[in-house]
């Protein structure tokens, strides 16, 4: 069981490294965080996206969500506005600038699982796999959503 457990171990701590490696190219190259890139490939999928939606979607404090969407408003790679049926909610939309910037930035990370055709029983024992490194993490009760 101690190599086992040392192997999974050592396969999340790769896990964590290739991911901060990745944030750390996506922030030096394009001036994203992980965060921002998120949501911007969320709004790439629609035209025009209530903010209520992306939170639920990302799993997000709104005060967090926010600041992301006001930096990349000022990137010029979103807009908000107002919703026309509603005019409490918010619509965010992606501007030309941030669909070119979408395109342009490599497909990595969980979005990735969006973008890509993948082996439907494989990211079903993927999505097992991470339920489970919650639990076997001792994280259940930081985990959000549950």
């Amino acid at each position: 069981m101690q190599q086992q457990a040392l192997s999974a171990t050592v396969a999340w701590v790769r896990l964590e490294r290739a991911m901060a490696a990745f944030e750390a190219d996506l922030k030096k190259r394009f001036g994203l965080t992980g965060l921002q890139l998120q949501v911007l490939r969320i709004c790439a999928e629609r035209p025009q996206l209530p903010l209520a939606a992306l939170r639920k979607a990302l799993v997000m404090h709104p005060a967090t969500l926010g600041q992301s969407i006001d930096e990349l408003r000022r990137m010029e790679l979103v807009t908000v506005r107002t919703d026309p049926n509603d005019r409490r909610a918010r619509l965010v939309g992606l501007t030309d600038k941030g669909s070119a910037l979408v395109r342009e930035v490599p497909s990595a990370g969980p979005v990735r699982l969006r973008e890509v055709d993948h082996d439907v029983a494989r990211l079903d024992r993927l999505k097992l796999a991470l339920e489970d490194a919650i639990d076997l993490f001792g994280l259940g009760d930081w985990a959000p959503g549950r």
